[in-house]
């Protein structure tokens, strides 16, 4: 929420999320082993790929254990490239 104040909380695909300008931020679910953490974007994670490598990916989003948070660092790094991707297909 600090990251992103400005962006409205919505669900999205059946789960919570942040969303910009209609835009899919942010998202995260729990499940019984694993939480995950979803940009709205394959193209983030493809894009920060050295920042995520310690994390199991899928096509659209990276899991970490229950007790093993994503550092805030991490966090503000996928944010701040899912916004940059919805700026520069706005800006075309």
């Amino acid at each position: 929420r600090k990251l992103l104040p400005d962006a409205t909380e919505a669900i999205k695909y059946g789960m919570p999320a942040f969303v910009v300008n209609g835009k899919g931020v942010a998202g995260f679910a729990a499940f019984a082993n694993h939480c995950s953490y979803f940009p709205f974007s394959s193209n983030v994670l493809k894009t920060l790929a050295n920042a995520v490598k310690e994390y199991e990916t899928s096509k659209g989003g990276l899991r970490f254990g229950i007790d093993r948070p994503l550092p805030v660092s991490l966090v503000k790094k996928l944010v701040k490239a899912r916004l940059a991707e919805i700026d520069a297909v706005k800006a075309r």
